[in-house]
């Protein structure tokens, strides 16, 4: 196997595109090319899809040979499919915006604030409950009136 760039390797660990289980990648196209890294998730996973589509493979041929588990492949599939390439790209896992920490609950605690200053995350998150039925945790309100500072927005009073 052609040695691997450590810079290349770092740059795939910071996009999340980094195999860690390039090891068990036991197919000639990435064992001799120089071009195919089976550290490359991205690249490893097109290359799967087209053997499965262009060389008939089965899947269990192709998770032997790729080193990627059969649910893997049939996410990947779907990924394509709905996607394309872009759509085999790593996502931010989790929620991807907030679903407590709505703009009305921030506002009423910035109004809040403004109002009573003296008012502690504690106490702001009772008040948030006994309003919206949302629980939040002092520390989330914490960072959105702290970040709020930050960005040199003014609390309207």
């Amino acid at each position: 196997m052609p040695p691997r760039s450590p810079t290349k390797r770092q740059a795939l660990k910071a996009s999340g595109t980094f195999n860690p289980r390039a090891d068990q990648v036991h197919t000639q196209l990435f064992e001799q090319s120089v071009f195919f890294d089976p550290e490359d998730i991205l690249q490893l996973k097109y290359e799967t899809l087209r053997a499965l589509e262009k060389e008939d493979y089965s899947i269990a041929q192709a998770a032997r040979e790729f080193g990627l588990s059969r649910p893997t492949i049939y996410h990947a599939q779907d990924q394509f499919a709905q996607g394309g390439l872009e759509g085999l790209l790593p996502r931010k896992r989790g929620p991807k915006s907030a679903h407590k920490l709505t703009a009305e609950v921030r506002q009423h605690l910035e109004q809040l604030r403004a109002a009573q200053p003296e008012l502690d995350s504690t106490q702001l998150a009772r008040r948030v409950r006994q309003r919206f039925k949302v629980k939040l945790h002092p520390r989330t309100i914490e960072k959105a009136l702290k970040s709020k500072g930050k960005r040199g927005l003014q609390t309207t009073p």
